[in-house]
């Protein structure tokens, strides 16, 4: 029994192989083959566009893969949506799909493009939101490169961003949200109703929003006396509560949490302070809930 997984190719490619990465899966990507080694026999995978995911796992082509919901919402795919792993090229989180126009453009809000042309590669997406506003305008398919259009080539475009800079250093202004978008995990029909597969498919998910939940985290361990204890703790903020434990002298324990890593600077000073000994910091692959 093989899992057909798709990966998918372009922005999220590296992002999506680190992310197996931590999550304990080794993905080898030859640049001249569409079909990377992965350190699991029982996964067969395959580089393909985002932007086609959906479709080829709808087919039944693929058994899963993994996609944008703005790529499911465009190609109107009838999947399973099986989890979200709110991860991005950049950053871990969402990414929008905006409505920008030139920084000298009189237009303030979609009702502003009545009759105008839009481009954009999310067309259908795009048309379904000026329906939505009741505006009538002229949506174009766009083959890439889309921020040098306006004004020139189109009134205005629909683009992703995670953080905008792309379309400031072309001149644009974002004027309304289209569409948030994550990344998610896919799976044909089929092979959801088969019990291996359904099983594969969830022990992945796990290892992988594991490796999401542990991004920007790290693990902290320290001794303590039990006289300084609540201090400590009033000073250790935690993803639950610390996990304590004695130790072979009765009046010492150990302490064990998880911080996010951009707080440790400023936490280890503190744990000091508060008397605590033997601070160790770790990284994180994996946090499973």
């Amino acid at each position: 029994m093989r899992l057909k997984l798709g990966l998918p190719k372009g922005s999220l490619q590296e992002a999506s192989v680190q992310l197996f990465r931590r999550a304990g899966f080794e993905i080898t990507v030859n640049p001249r083959s569409y079909f990377p080694h992965i350190d699991d026999a029982e996964i067969e995978c395959m580089l393909i566009r985002a932007q086609e995911m959906a479709r080829y796992v709808e087919d039944g082509v693929l058994d899963a893969g993994l996609t944008g919901m703005d790529w499911i919402l465009e190609n109107q795919a009838a999947v399973v949506e099986v989890a979200d792993l709110v991860y991005a090229k950049q950053t871990m989180g969402k990414v929008r799909w905006v409505l920008a126009v030139p920084e000298k453009s009189p237009f303030r809000s979609i009702k502003d493009l009545e009759g105008k042309t839009i481009a954009t590669e999310l067309v259908r997406v795009t048309e379904r939101y000026l329906a939505q506003n009741g505006v009538k305008a002229k949506v174009e398919f766009s083959w890439g490169a889309t921020e040098v259009k306006p004004p020139v080539l189109a009134d205005a475009i629909v683009e992703v961003t995670e953080t905008g800079s792309s379309l400031r250093a072309n001149g644009l202004r974002i004027i309304e949200t289209v569409l948030e978008s994550n990344t998610k995990f896919i799976a044909n029909h089929v092979a959801w109703e088969d019990k291996w597969k359904r099983n594969k498919i969830e022990t992945v998910i796990m290892l992988l929003q594991g490796a999401i939940q542990a991004a920007g985290k790290v693990g902290l361990m320290l001794n303590v006396r039990r006289e300084d204890l609540d201090k400590v703790l009033s000073a250790l903020p935690a993803l639950k509560r610390p996990t304590i434990s004695s130790l072979s002298e009765p009046d010492w324990v150990a302490v064990n949490t998880v911080i996010d890593e951009k707080t440790v600077r400023e936490i280890i000073p503190r744990l000091k302070a508060a008397n605590a000994q033997g601070i160790v910091e770790y990284p994180l692959n994996k946090i499973v809930m």
